[in-house]
C-alpha cells in the first residue's frame, strides 16, 4: 500500500519548482556547504602536521588561529596583511584593465564589417584556452634568457638596458597582472558584446542626426545602456580575480615572490606547505567574510543607485 501511494503521488503546482531544485540543492550542500562548514570548524582547532592522521582529535583552540592571523605586529599577520594589499592592488588593476580593453573591443566590433566574426573569434581564444596550457605558455615567454618577452623588449626594441627577471622580484607583479588581464578581458568582451545587442540602433541614428559625435554617443547612449551589464560584470570579475589561484600557482609555483604573493597562494602555503591547517582555515574564513562584506556593500550601493535613477 505504501508503494502504491508513492507511485500515485504527484507534486502540486506549487511544490514542483522546489522538487526540481532538490538535485541542485543536494549537490550544493555536498560540494560547497559541507566543506565550507568543515573549514570553519577546522579554523577553531590546532590542526598541524602532528594531527594529520587523526585530525578529529586535534585540540580545540577557539579564536587563537584568528588572533594569530590578525596580529599584524607578528610575522604571520604582517605577511598576511602584505598579501592582502598585494591582492587588492592586483585585483583593481586586473579588473579595471580587463573591463577597459573588453569595452573598447566590444564597441569597435559592434558595427558589421568584413572579417568581424573572425576577429571576434580571435579575441575569445584566451578565454577558450585551458588555464594551465595558457599560463604555462606565458611562463616560458617570461623566461629571462630564452623567453619571447625579453627577446622582443630587449633584443628587438631595445627598451630595457638589461634582460629583466619577470618571474622573481618586483617584476613578478607586472607579469602576473599581464597574464591575468590577458585571460580575463575576453570574458568582459563577450559579456559586453551581448549587452550591446540590446541597444536599439535607432538611438544612434537619432543621436547622429542631432549632431552627436562618436564619443558623445558612447558617453550618452552606450555606457548608460550597458550599466546593468557592467554592474554584474565588475562583480564577477572581482570575485574571480580576488580568488584566483591557478594563475599565480602555475606561473610561480608553491612559493610566489613577495611582490606577487596573492592571498589565495598565501593561504595555500600556510595550509599545505607549513602544514598548519588551523591557521590556513582561519585565513580562509576571514577571506570569506571580507568577500561577503564587499559583495553585500556593492549590491547595496548599486541597488540604491538604481532606485535613485528610477
Amino acid at each position: 500500500m505504501i508503494l502504491d501511494r508513492i507511485r500515485s503521488w504527484r507534486p502540486g503546482r506549487a511544490g514542483l519548482p522546489y522538487l526540481l531544485l532538490l538535485p541542485a540543492l543536494a549537490l550544493e550542500l555536498l560540494i560547497h556547504l559541507i566543506p565550507m562548514l568543515t573549514g570553519v570548524w577546522v579554523s577553531f582547532k590546532q590542526l598541524t602536521q602532528f594531527f594529520i592522521r587523526n585530525w578529529s582529535e586535534a585540540p580545540w583552540t577557539g579564536l587563537a588561529n584568528y588572533r594569530v592571523a590578525v596580529d599584524f605586529d607578528a610575522p604571520i599577520g604582517r605577511s598576511l596583511l602584505n598579501s592582502f594589499w598585494v591582492t587588492c592592488a592586483f585585483t583593481v588593476l586586473s579588473v579595471g584593465l580587463s573591463w577597459l580593453i573588453g569595452t573598447v573591443a566590444a564597441i569597435h566590433t559592434q558595427d558589421a564589417f568584413r572579417g568581424r566574426g573572425l576577429l571576434r573569434a580571435a579575441f575569445l581564444l584566451p578565454y577558450a584556452l585551458p588555464a594551465y596550457a595558457a599560463v604555462i605558455t606565458w611562463s616560458f615567454m617570461f623566461q629571462r634568457d630564452t623567453g619571447l618577452v625579453n627577446h622582443l623588449l630587449h633584443d628587438q626594441l631595445h627598451l630595457t638596458g638589461d634582460k629583466p627577471f619577470w618571474l622573481i622580484g618586483d617584476n613578478s607583479f607586472t607579469a602576473l597582472t599581464t597574464v591575468s588581464v590577458w585571460r580575463s578581458w575576453p570574458f568582459a568582451f563577450l559579456t559586453l558584446t551581448a549587452g550591446l545587442q540590446n541597444i536599439p540602433r535607432e538611438l544612434y541614428e537619432a543621436a547622429a542626426l542631432d549632431g552627436a559625435g562618436v564619443w558623445q554617443q558612447i558617453r550618452r547612449i552606450t555606457l548608460p545602456s550597458l550599466r546593468p551589464v557592467n554592474l554584474v560584470l565588475v562583480l564577477v570579475l572581482f570575485l574571480w580575480t580576488f580568488n584566483d589561484f591557478n594563475t599565480p600557482f602555475i606561473l610561480f609555483g608553491k612559493a610566489a615572490p613577495e611582490a606577487a604573493d596573492l592571498i589565495s597562494v598565501h593561504i595555500y602555503q600556510s595550509s599545505f606547505v607549513t602544514w598548519n591547517f588551523g591557521a590556513g582555515s582561519a585565513m580562509s574564513v576571514l577571506l570569506l567574510f571580507f568577500l561577503l562584506l564587499v559583495t553585500s556593500a556593492y549590491l547595496f550601493l548599486t541597488s540604491r543607485s538604481r532606485g535613485a535613477d528610477d
